[in-house]
């Protein structure tokens, strides 16, 4: 009962810097698109708006995350801890390097085509680094030889699936800081925004379901137990494929953009949560699961205690600053603009 608690709490943070985290990041290349593409006057002001207020809170999601991926389920820091030490100082070196340009972002670093490149690309790659995780937890790239952890780099970068996987991280982070962002122009009554962004929302909705269809598709050869259970509970993930119609469907027609963004978040959901589901009861195939490797029960109690608090304070904290500033109808038209 606790591992299962433990990892819902969990997946819910984990889902949740999916969402705010692939908003913030797509909203970084489409910033350095604007600018090497001379369209800053179109889209620059709507994206601005939006990061000012959020960039801060969108790391905290994976913060809580690690650390309680750790705390519920020690084992991981062994096997992970090793296996990611590239990956994760990788994923790390970006995230200091996009974070430096908030820093310096009201000291010229919006100007300066090197830094808005930097901004852009880590949008891209830190995403790209972090499903390594992922794609290593369904086995095969890991190897325990006389109790040291060594992660197989020769056979990740040979596999399709961890290369199909880095794809649709990439062409999701687009599509839905697209969408939102297609929502968002609207809510501003910037139409050269909205149009662009309409657009890049349609352009990017092709490739991210193609992605989606490429991950079945390989991992029922690397991974063909979690492929059959993925099959068995089908229905969830053709959900996914409902509500993502149905938003691609409302954002071609230009109607119910907030509508259309929730069912992009509800896509994810059913994708991001049926994954989850038939991935149990392992976490590292085949090494650890929740059920082995979860921690004692006084610090289960007291790690689910701590995290729901955490989630009850991060949720409507989240939800006041987009009353405040997101969705308040002079910041978004830009007459109340952060300093």
């Amino acid at each position: 009962m606790i591992e299962t608690i433990g990892i819902t709490v969990l997946w819910i943070f984990l889902y949740g810097y999916l969402i705010v985290g692939s908003i913030d990041f797509g909203a970084g290349f489409y910033s350095f698109y604007a600018k090497i593409t001379k369209k800053e006057h179109t889209i620059r002001k709507v994206i601005d708006r939006y990061l000012s207020p959020v960039w801060e809170v969108t790391n905290v999601f994976l913060i809580f995350f690690m650390v309680g991926l750790i705390g519920f389920f020690p084992a991981t820091a062994y096997y992970y801890g090793t296996a990611l030490l590239v990956p994760g100082s990788v994923a790390l070196v970006l995230l200091a390097i996009r974070g430096s340009f908030y820093a310096f972002a009201n000291y010229g670093a919006r100007e300066s085509n090197i830094y808005l490149f930097l901004y852009g690309i880590t949008g891209l790659l830190i995403p790209a680094s972090l499903t390594t995780v992922l794609t290593i937890s369904e086995g095969g790239f890991i190897a325990e030889e006389g109790g040291t952890v060594r992660l197989l780099l020769g056979e990740l970068f040979v596999n399709p699936y961890s290369w199909i996987v880095v794809l649709l991280a990439i062409v999701s982070v687009l599509f839905i800081s697209a969408s939102f962002l297609t929502y968002y122009a609207a809510r501003a009554d910037d139409h050269g925004a909205y149009s662009l962004m309409r657009n890049f929302s349609l352009i990017w909705s092709g490739p991210t379901i193609l992605m989606s269809f490429l991950v079945f598709l390989t991992l029922s050869t690397h991974n063909p137990e979690h492929f059959q259970r993925m099959v068995e509970e089908s229905w969830i993930f053709l959900l996914s494929l409902v509500t993502f119609l149905a938003a691609v469907w409302l954002i071609y027609i230009g109607k119910n953009l907030g509508l259309a963004f929730c069912l992009v978040a509800l896509q994810y959901a059913f994708a991001f949560f049926g994954y989850g589901a038939t991935h149990l009861p392992y976490i590292l195939y085949p090494h650890i699961t929740i059920t082995a490797n979860v921690t004692n029960a006084e610090m289960g109690i007291t790690l689910i205690i701590a995290f729901i608090a955490g989630l009850l304070l991060l949720v409507p904290s989240l939800f006041l600053l987009m009353r405040l500033f997101i969705f308040n109808a002079d910041y978004v038209r830009g007459s109340n603009q952060l300093s």
